[in-house]
């Protein structure tokens, strides 16, 4: 099973977490979120990150989620996956930013995917997850 590792700025990781708690009844495993603070030092971040990403890795890889591309804790995710095997998880890892809660709802439900198809079940359900209400859907 994928792991899944939400990494975001304060307090935004932890309530997405209590949001799949509250949603599917209980927390899943192989689960985590590291909230980052403001100001917090970055090797601090990048080791609570990696624990975290430890933590989840059954070997079959692991999905970082975060919340904004160019920000800390995006940084911080993509300093992980550059790290390739260097980071002795023996997994791969891939890191989406653009964190919403249909896109955590994706993943927690097809948690059986392999990393490259739960990545890609989670892009599309982040994407499909911004509407406009109130207006017609083109179908185009």
């Amino acid at each position: 099973m994928t792991g899944i590792v939400i990494v975001a700025h304060t307090p935004i990781a932890s309530s997405m977490l209590n949001f799949v708690e509250h949603t599917f009844g209980s927390l899943p495993e192989r689960v985590r979120a590291v909230d980052i603070p403001p100001h917090e030092d970055t090797k601090a971040s990048f080791d609570r990150v990696m624990k975290a990403a430890y933590g989840v890795n059954s070997g079959n890889g692991v999905l970082i989620l975060t919340d904004v591309m160019g920000a800390t804790p995006a940084n911080v995710a993509s300093k992980l996956e550059s790290l390739g095997p260097l980071s002795g998880l023996n997994a791969p890892i891939i890191v989406l930013a653009g964190l919403n809660l249909p896109m955590l709802m994706r993943c927690i439900s097809h948690r059986g995917e392999d990393l490259e198809g739960l990545a890609q079940k989670a892009l599309a359900g982040g994407q499909n997850g911004i509407l406009r209400l109130g207006t017609k859907v083109n179908q185009d």
